[in-house]
């Protein structure tokens, strides 16, 4: 969703603050798409601090689907953001990006809201994400999810520095 600058700098000191809807259906990382489940409006508060240098505040929760990285079973991630970046239009725009690493949600002076909430998630994305803290993860030689149990895997593992001796007494059988 775009909002317009131009009506907050037509006034000094002035403030606008709108509830906009936000439209961004699902996040790319690294490659990945995961899907928006939950979202409230983005509260945005534009504010004309002086000559063309104004105040941008956004708050919004945002709920991502992402996959356990022990056992894959999807997990709700709740993102609660609280962005609060001051700009001043009269840099040019290449210099803005460069210095400010806006990463483009600013065109002009037009603001970009859903870019922004999609880079504010990117910058809190977790580092590991877990269903729980004592997950167990998948198995390596049938991929069942070990929290619904064990399997019958047989998970003994030989030492590299004995596997001659063990081929010996295979063949030997």
């Amino acid at each position: 969703m775009l909002f317009d600058l131009t009506e907050v700098l037509s006034g000094e000191n002035k403030v606008i603050q709108k509830e906009i809807p936000l439209e961004l259906n699902a996040v790319t990382y690294q490659r990945e798409e995961f899907q928006v489940v939950a979202k409230t409006p983005v509260s945005l508060t534009v504010t004309h601090v002086g000559k063309k240098e104004v105040l941008i505040e956004a708050a919004v929760d945002v709920t991502v689907r992402i996959p356990c990285d022990r056992c894959l079973a999807d997990v709700d991630r709740r993102f609660h953001l609280s962005i609060s970046r001051g700009f001043d239009l009269q840099v040019e725009e290449e210099t803005r990006r460069r210095e400010l690493d806006e990463c483009g949600f600013l065109d002009g002076y037009k603001l970009d809201v859903d870019l922004m909430i999609f880079h504010e998630i990117i910058l809190n994305w977790p580092m590991k994400i877990l269903c729980r803290e004592d997950c167990k993860g998948i198995c390596r030689k049938c991929g069942k999810n070990l929290n619904e149990g064990a399997c019958d895997c047989d998970m003994t593992e030989l030492d590299p520095r004995m596997a001659k001796i063990f081929d010996i007494f295979n063949n030997s059988r």
